[in-house]
């Protein structure tokens, strides 16, 4: 008998509960507005400048000059455009031959390149305790053309770097690659390797 009235009153307030709720329904009647959503820089893009020395095989080592533009793809690719500039002197060839190879003492070398990179072991480095800089070792391969005493060569450059950065937007780098040629200086054309390692500064936006 007490289980039977239990059982009725648990129905009973279970009724009672769910009239209750459906009473308390409420439709909220909220206005919406448009929320603009800041925009933040991505830092994708990289310009650069740099400076350091180019070995040009046969004539030595002499100081290059130049300016970097490129593109962050991923964290681990990216793809750059590059300009450079460099004197060569023949004076040890002066020394032999009367004359000299060159019309001049010094001839310009100059060269554009399109690479791609990819970062191949990101890390960081710590100046203080508290302290921490975000780094780089990366690979780097491209093709361009190179002109040097009014020939102009196909050129296949490849290499690696090493990049730290001092701030969110700026940093330093250190590259050394080896940009690949054919010259016919000497009434021969033959294939030329020729060094260059430089360091430079990054701005990223």
């Amino acid at each position: 008998m007490n289980t039977t009235l239990s059982l009725c009153a648990a129905a009973i307030f279970l009724l009672a509960g769910t009239a209750a709720l459906a009473q308390q329904v409420i439709v909220p009647e909220v206005e919406r507005r448009e929320v603009k959503l800041p925009k933040f820089p991505s830092k994708d893009i990289a310009v650069g400048l740099f400076a350091g020395t180019y070995a040009t095989q046969n004539f030595g080592a002499a100081a290059v000059v130049g300016a970097r533009l490129g593109y962050h793809i991923t964290e681990d690719w990216f793809v750059e455009a590059t300009l450079g500039q460099s004197k060569v002197s023949d004076e040890a060839f002066r020394q032999v031959l009367p004359g000299g190879i060159f019309t001049d003492p010094k001839e310009k070398l100059s060269y554009y390149e399109f690479s791609a990179g990819y970062n191949l072991l990101p890390g960081e480095v710590f100046p203080s305790a508290k302290r921490a800089k975000a780094t780089a070792i990366y690979l780097v391969a491209g093709v361009g053309s190179t002109k040097f005493n009014q020939q102009r060569s196909q050129t296949i450059a490849f290499g690696l770097g090493g990049r730290l950065l001092l701030t969110e937007r700026a940093a330093v780098q250190f590259d050394l690659r080896d940009h690949v040629f054919s010259l016919d200086l000497l009434g021969k054309r033959q294939s030329t390797h020729n060094l260059e390692l430089t360091g430079g500064f990054t701005y990223y936006f």
